[in-house]
């Protein structure tokens, strides 16, 4: 069943009985709204004493809901206390509160939220209605349409104008790219390999009016790619570098996102063990988010040049595979002996960055990757990692999480520290840690950001987001919203520029080696 995302200025008028009311919210600004404010959306099946008995009635202990008419019409109640590291939005309990609440049918989502929490809130009502599904159904069910609306406040107070048109469509678009984004992520390899990816990207090029550079085969080796050539030559299709550029007139900066895409990973001959396998048609979340933010990004007016770096392969097994002991020159020139090739994530970003540095002269370049499971036990489920070697890259990014509901913790950058774990005695370096108890998730990052050099003047950002492309079974879309809000500044769109965090500082001097 396809479910039809339409986004609405203000309230329309309904009948719960035939189209069914949702309305989440704070519980301050709940109880700050009328029977009157909602009046369209509840008669005549509520009455205002019903909506005040059903107010009274709401203790969320972290969460609670409350039915008005039958499961037709319900209030529910966002958390009470938000923490520091938490976004204000509440945004996954949002996602918690639609997912169970939903009836299936045609029917509305009123959100209740301050103006500063309305994108994250946005966003997080899209993550709960995923579009990749092969469940059988019999006859044939007609498209679903959910119409999310918005009641904004400041304070107490509800705010009378509405939002304008090219808001909705903005928010439309991230929409898109966050759905687009976990339709990637869950659909298997079987039917998401390489070339399904890349035909992916040529749709969303289609509709951007861009055109793709693609490197693919035997043509990676050819041109020196040896890490995404290296990891993907054993699978029956082949691997592929492919690159869109945005690249506006006036623009002063290049900016580049590079996406780790392997479409499946069993680990190569370092095989994943029969529980540790299902669940890696994920490996490619980089990727699906960068696609996903960067159709966003255009359609936002992105001014600066953009380019996203497709790093696409399948970690497979096989007559050609990698074995342990193999020494492959990447991009950058320097050589890695590989002693584990379930490390292969690292390999395909790696030569992304040098090609985003040496070709594309890129100064601001931004890697994401479902990259080490240890990032789950470092920042959790809901928090990706940021590693940076730009003290205010890693504050604007930790800002923009929180705008967004994409949320992130920084992890240490000091690879005078960390990076000789990777200390080779007949290559450059070896493509896995010595020690697996100091620090992965940041030795993991500094791996390829050795491929840019450590010298590198420019600002790097590395995020993983191994465990938050997930929730349960279902992909989350997770990175879109982030690098809409973080790179939102440099759109012409007025309401990403509002959400686009705002760190004045001067940045700080990196560390350099």
């Amino acid at each position: 069943m396809t479910t039809n995302i339409v986004f609405s200025p203000t309230l329309t008028k309904s009948d719960p009985h035939d189209h069914p009311v949702l309305v989440v919210g704070q519980l301050p600004h709940l109880s700050a709204l009328s029977f009157d404010d909602l009046r369209m959306k509840l008669e005549p099946r509520v009455t205002s004493e019903t909506f005040a008995n059903a107010l009274a009635c709401l203790h969320p202990s972290p969460t609670d809901t409350c039915p008005l008419y039958l499961d037709l019409a319900t209030l529910a109640a966002l958390p009470l206390k938000c923490s520091r590291h938490n976004t204000n939005s509440r945004a996954h309990s949002i996602t918690k509160l639609v997912s169970t609440n939903v009836t299936g049918v045609n029917e509305s989502i009123v959100i209740v939220c301050e103006k500063k929490d309305l994108f994250a809130s946005a966003c997080a009502v899209v993550r709960a209605f995923p579009l990749f599904s092969r469940k059988n159904r019999r006859g044939t069910t007609p498209p679903v349409t959910v119409n999310v609306e918005f009641i904004l406040m400041e304070g107490e107070k509800i705010l009378l104008e509405p939002l304008s048109q090219p808001e909705i469509s903005c928010i439309e678009s991230v929409a898109r790219g966050i759905r687009l984004a976990a339709k990637i992520v869950d659909t298997p390899c079987n039917e998401m390999n390489v070339s399904h990816f890349l035909e992916e990207v040529q749709t969303v090029a289609g509709e951007v009016g861009l055109t793709p550079v693609i490197i693919r085969g035997e043509d990676l080796e050819a041109h020196g790619f040896g890490g995404i050539y290296g990891v993907g030559k054993a699978a029956a299709v082949p691997p592929a570098l492919c690159v869109l550029s945005h690249e506006p007139a006036g623009a002063t900066k290049t900016i580049a996102w590079v996406g780790k895409g392997i479409v499946y990973d069993t680990g190569g001959l370092s095989i994943k063990g029969k529980t540790a396998m299902p669940g890696m048609k994920r490996d490619c979340g980089g990727a699906a988010a960068i696609l996903g933010a960067f159709y966003a990004a255009v359609k936002s007016g992105f001014t600066e040049n953009l380019h996203a770096v497709f790093c696409l392969a399948e970690n497979s097994v096989g007559p050609n595979a990698t074995r342990p002991d193999d020494i492959h020159k990447l991009y950058s020139g320097l050589t890695v002996e590989i002693n584990n090739t379930d490390a292969e994530g690292r390999l395909v970003l790696s030569d992304g960055v040098a090609y985003a540095k040496k070709d594309l002269k890129a100064e601001i370049i931004l890697d994401m990757a479902t990259l080490t499971g240890a990032q789950g036990i470092a920042t959790g489920k809901y928090h990706g990692a940021i590693l940076t070697n730009s003290d205010l890259w890693e504050q604007k990014a930790l800002d923009a999480g929180r705008i967004s509901g994409d949320l992130l913790s920084p992890v240490p950058y000091c690879p005078e520290l960390h990076f000789s774990e990777f200390s080779s005695s007949v290559a450059d370096m070896k493509n896995s840690v010595g020690d697996r108890n100091n620090a992965q998730v940041s030795c993991a990052g500094l791996f390829i950001a050795a491929h840019l050099g450590f010298d590198y003047s420019g600002s790097w950002l590395h995020i993983d987001m191994a465990s938050p492309v997930h929730c349960g079974e279902r992909a989350t879309g997770y990175g879109v919203a982030l690098l809409c809000s973080l790179f939102g500044n440099y759109t012409t769109c007025s309401l990403l520029q509002q959400f686009a965090p705002n760190v004045t500082e001067p940045p700080l001097k990196k560390v350099c080696l």
